[in-house]
C-alpha cells in the first residue's frame, strides 16, 4: 500500500480530509504508478464525470495494479463513452419522484431528501452522476419548503437524507435539520445514506454524533462499501464509534464487474462488516446509468453468486439481491 507520507495525507480536520482529493487523472496515475497509456482515456472520461477521490482512499489501493478493485471504482475509463440504448441519465426515475424541492417520494411511508450534491468521492458507477443537483437539491434556502411538505404528509414516518452525501454538510446544518425533523410527530425514524464513513472516516467526530442526537429519533446509517479492502483500520474505528453511539448500521453494495463479482469478495465483505457492527443490507445490481455499462453483471451471474453466498453464510450475513425499477413500489428481489 502507498505510504501516507507519499500521498501527503494530513490528519487535521475532517473538512481538510474531505477537501484533500485528487481531481487530476495525471496525478492519480502518477501517484499509483499506473501505466501511462491509461492517461488519455482517463482525461477524456473525466470530462463526462469529474474525477474525485480522497487521498486517504488512494492509500488503500495497490500501486501499479490497474485491476485493483478500489481503483476500478474511481478511475475514469474510455468505456464510459460506450452507452447501450438501455443505459440512461435517470435510471431509477428520481426526477419522476420529485414532490417538493429536493424531496423524492417513491415508496409508501418514506421520503428521501437530496440533502446536497457534494460527495467525497465520485464513484464511476454512480446512478446520480447526471442528476441536476443545482436545480433539484434541498439547499439551505429551500429547506423550509421541504419541512412544510413533510408536515402536511402524516403518512411519512421515515425520512432519508441522501445526496450527494449528507455527511458532507456541517454539524450545525445537520443538527438544525434533525431538530426540524424531530418537530414532526409522525416522523419515527431518520435514515442517512452515506459513503463518508468509508471514504473519509475522519468525518465521524463527537460533534457529528452530538448533531445527530438532535433528532431525538432512532438513526439508521446506511453506509456504502463494495469491497473489504475499503474497510481500513480507520474505517473500522469510525463504524464502531457510530455503533457505540446507538446508531443502527447497515451496508449497501453494488455488484460491479471486476470489483466484487465473485463469492470470495462478497463473503469477505459481509463477514468484515459484521465484525464492525454493520449488517449487510442490500446488494444492488447495477442501475443502468449512462457511462457505467462496463460495470454491469448479467442477472444470471448475479443470481448464481447470491445463491452460493446463501449456501456459505448464515442468513443474516447475506444481503438482499435487488434491483430498483422505475415506478415499482419497492426494491425488487432478483
Amino acid at each position: 500500500m502507498l505510504q501516507r507520507a507519499t500521498l501527503n495525507v494530513l490528519n487535521s480536520t475532517w473538512q481538510h480530509a474531505l477537501a484533500d482529493c485528487v481531481t487530476d487523472p495525471q496525478e492519480l496515475i502518477a501517484l499509483l504508478k499506473l501505466p501511462s497509456e491509461l492517461l488519455p482515456a482517463a482525461q477524456r472520461a473525466a470530462t463526462l464525470f469529474p474525477l474525485r477521490v480522497p487521498r486517504s482512499y488512494l492509500a488503500r489501493i495497490e500501486p501499479g495494479n490497474p485491476a485493483d478493485p478500489l481503483l476500478l471504482q474511481v478511475l475514469p475509463l474510455h468505456a464510459e463513452f460506450d452507452n447501450p440504448p438501455n443505459f440512461v441519465h435517470d435510471p431509477v426515475g428520481d426526477l419522476l419522484g420529485l414532490n417538493a424541492p429536493g424531496l423524492l417520494q417513491k415508496y409508501h411511508g418514506r421520503a428521501l431528501v437530496i440533502a446536497t450534491g457534494a460527495c467525497a468521492i465520485h464513484c464511476r458507477y454512480c446512478f446520480r452522476r447526471h442528476f441536476p443537483y443545482d436545480e433539484h437539491g434541498a439547499r439551505k434556502n429551500r429547506w423550509q419548503e421541504t419541512i412544510d411538505y413533510l408536515a402536511t404528509h402524516s403518512d411519512i414516518d421515515e425520512v432519508i437524507l441522501s445526496g450527494g452525501d449528507p455527511l458532507s454538510l456541517s454539524d450545525d446544518r445537520l443538527a438544525s435539520w434533525c431538530r426540524d425533523l424531530a418537530g414532526l410527530p409522525h416522523v419515527r425514524r431518520i435514515r442517512i445514506h452515506t459513503r463518508l464513513p468509508i471514504v473519509v472516516p475522519e468525518r465521524i467526530t463527537d460533534g457529528l454524533l452530538a448533531a445527530l442526537k438532535q433528532a431525538a429519533r432512532p438513526i439508521v446509517c446506511v453506509v456504502h462499501a463494495n469491497h473489504a479492502n475499503e474497510l481500513s483500520a480507520e474505517v473500522a474505528s469510525a463504524l464502531i464509534k457510530l455503533r457505540e453511539a446507538g446508531i443502527h448500521l447497515l451496508n449497501q453494495s453494488v455488484l460491479l464487474k471486476g470489483v466484487n463479482d465473485n463469492v470470495t469478495a462478497l463473503r469477505t465483505l459481509s463477514e468484515r462488516l459484521f465484525d464492525l457492527g454493520a449488517l449487510p443490507y442490500y446488494l444492488h445490481v447495477l442501475d443502468k446509468v449512462a457511462g457505467a455499462a462496463h460495470f454491469d453483471v448479467p442477472d444470471a451471474t448475479a443470481r448464481n453468486l447470491h445463491e452460493t453466498l446463501m449456501a456459505q453464510l448464515p442468513g443474516y450475513l447475506v444481503p438482499r439481491l435487488v434491483r430498483e425499477s422505475v415506478g415499482a413500489p419497492n426494491k425488487l428481489p432478483l
